[in-house]
């Protein structure tokens, strides 16, 4: 089981830079688990494409459909609150980046990410760096 953040669920849908990783991703046999907060980012960023003219309206209409539906078990956010604000003090990463970090962490997995944001910021903390891995680095 992994943690998959929105950067990589939206390359799911939308054809974008390293999708084709996040398709391996997709087409392995691996559960997925992700904070609720998932559902409200990879919609925003559907938002996005259509207001800059990347997606039509009725594209994204689509899309809001077809994410409502992908098979990634949703955590509610309430309970990683604490230590993901904790976290995100420590790091200087979001509260929204530290939400995946932290159920990655509990789950003692890993969070699938193409944001490299997240894997910089982490990567100098050997304590948190085993928990984020590049969606490029995949393996059965």
């Amino acid at each position: 089981m992994f943690v998959v953040d929105a950067s990589v669920v939206i390359k799911w849908f939308v054809p974008e830079v390293r999708g084709d990783a996040a398709r391996r991703w997709l087409a392995s046999p691996h559960e997925y688990i992700a904070p609720d907060l998932l559902f409200p980012e990879a919609g925003n960023a559907i938002w996005k494409k259509v207001r800059r003219g990347e997606l039509t309206a009725d594209e994204g209409q689509r899309l809001a459909v077809d994410l409502s539906g992908v098979a990634v078990e949703s955590i509610s956010m309430r309970n990683l609150m604490q230590d993901a604000h904790a976290l995100a003090l420590s790091t200087g990463l979001t509260v929204y980046d530290a939400m995946y970090v932290t159920l990655a962490v509990r789950l003692k997995t890993q969070v699938i990410t193409a944001d490299e944001r997240l894997t910089r910021a982490l990567a100098a903390r050997p304590m948190m760096a085993g928990h984020v891995r590049s969606v490029e680095d995949f393996t059965e």
